[in-house]
């Protein structure tokens, strides 16, 4: 999981690669784990979360074990090239970054639970990279479904930014956007449940260390 580029910066739409109108592999038909489709329509009780918190291996597995999320899936959001390939994700050509979508039932988790695990699975102020992964595709990013969801992860990224810098560290980089203007593309079926079916595999997801205490992922004080 690495980026071929050696200073990471981020195409324009102009600069992009052009991609492709049709995709050019499907998706398995079920989560290995969870057991329930990847593909929507879901049902009409659940709803979409979409975070990129680097190599979406490890971010996957870190969602599936959370109780009340009914499936993940990896793909590719927030770039300009449509159904990109791994290949061209990681060339930093197509802006995308590597995000998993995490689809819940709200009556047994909450989107709160959901942006505080976010914010503790990985370090929000690295700008292009997680650790030791360089590359515009390990982004920090949370993609919203909703405007009640888009005021929720804005006041909780505001909120843990006090927490982090009351602990010395700088400012969060995470883009917190509407995923409606943003389009998912799902990744290869060999990146779906890749730390199921590979438990030995490379994971790089890792926080800062510090909490996020109950209350800040709502933005309360």
């Amino acid at each position: 999981m690495f980026s071929y580029r050696r200073t990471p910066e981020l195409p324009t739409r102009e600069e992009a690669l052009t991609g492709r109108a049709e995709p050019i592999f499907a998706l398995p038909a079920v989560h290995t784990v969870l057991g329930n489709p990847l593909a929507g329509p879901y049902p009409a009780h659940l709803k979409v979360a979409d975070f990129g918190l680097g190599c979406f291996w490890g971010a996957e597995r870190t969602f599936w074990q959370v109780p009340g999320v009914w499936t993940t899936l990896v793909g590719y959001q927030g770039g300009f090239t449509e159904n990109p390939t791994y290949e061209e994700v990681c060339s930093g050509g197509t802006g995308h970054t590597e995000v998993v979508r995490v689809v819940f039932d709200p009556s047994l988790v909450s989107y709160e639970a959901l942006l505080q695990l976010f914010w503790e699975s990985h370090d929000p102020t690295q700008g292009f990279r997680q650790g030791n992964d360089v590359g515009t595709q390990y982004r920090s990013a949370a993609y919203t479904h909703s405007a009640a969801d888009q005021a929720t992860a804005e006041a909780s990224r505001d909120a843990y930014q006090r927490v982090l810098t009351s602990s010395g560290y700088g400012q969060i980089t995470t883009a917190v956007l509407p995923a409606a203007e943003r389009t998912f593309w799902p990744a290869e079926a060999y990146h779906q449940q890749y730390l199921d079916k590979n438990p030995g595999g490379y994971c790089g997801i890792g926080g800062t260390g510090v909490s996020c205490p109950v209350g800040v992922a709502r933005g309360e004080d």
